[in-house]
């Protein structure tokens, strides 16, 4: 195929929708779009704002990806999906989730599909707030390095750690059935490549280095230690997140 023939699928996962584009890649045209809104978020569902709860099912995306991309490829003509050569995601964060062995949110299993604790964690969602301060104690109290010294010295109730800490603090189940924690930007190329391998999930350098404290000065996360003053579960997910972690031009 020439380079003039390929195409590139974009989609943007935002807090209400997600937006399909179908997209030449040797100049940019914009040949076929879709958006679709997600269904649950739209009823509420899942959420109380009175506690500044926002939480969104994993089928929400899941549904209206397919429909989205489906209908922005019929916007591009006909055989548009043959000529396609890259896909590329952005999601809104920090947007974690607790998942299973093999990756997947624990609301996709039986018993978890109704458990808002169970779904991703909107960026807007300040359920953490003390788990953010307490975070930002031990921080400063521990006898090892500030952890978040590069992310501006304050850590915050709407990021990764804190979000999945006060998620196993109020859900005993949920903390017992997990066996990782994903960010939303992390889990949807996993979902495209059929990726159930926990070590081969490629995770953000940028997710990771603002919202989860990742630091090569730090040889990567925070230290067991430090992660096992919060709570013990911790360090064990940890240890399912590798190493590395990835610049947005790395190919899945």
């Amino acid at each position: 195929m020439r380079d003039a023939d390929s195409l590139v699928v974009g989609m943007d996962f935002g807090t209400d929708s997600v937006r399909s584009m179908v997209v030449r890649a040797a100049d940019g045209s914009v040949l076929g779009s879709s958006l679709k809104h997600y269904p649950r978020w739209q009823k509420g569902l899942f959420c109380n704002p009175l506690e500044n709860r926002f939480r969104q099912h994993p089928l929400d995306y899941l549904e209206t990806m397919e429909l989205s991309v489906l209908e922005a490829l019929e916007g591009a003509g006909k055989g548009a999906a043959a000529r396609v050569r890259g896909i590329a995601v952005d999601t809104t964060g920090s947007t974690p989730v607790l998942g299973d062995a093999r990756g997947r949110p624990l609301a996709l299993q039986s018993g978890f599909g109704e458990n808002p604790n169970a779904m991703f964690v909107l960026w807007k969602d300040h359920t953490a707030v003390a788990e953010a301060e307490e975070i930002n104690q031990a921080a400063r109290s521990w006898a090892g390095p500030d952890f978040t010294r590069y992310v501006g010295g304050i850590y915050s109730s709407e990021w990764f750690w804190a979000k999945a800490l006060h998620l196993l603090r109020v859900d005993p189940a949920v903390a017992e059935a997990a066996g990782t924690i994903l960010e939303h930007c992390d889990w949807m190329p996993a979902v495209l490549t059929g990726c159930e391998d926990l070590s081969m999930i490629r995770r953000s350098r940028c997710a990771a280095g603002h919202k989860a404290m990742w630091h090569a000065d730090f040889g990567g996360y925070p230290a067991d230690e430090f992660l096992a003053r919060l709570h013990p579960r911790l360090p064990a997910l940890k240890a399912t997140f590798g190493r590395e972690t990835f610049t947005s031009d790395t190919p899945f």
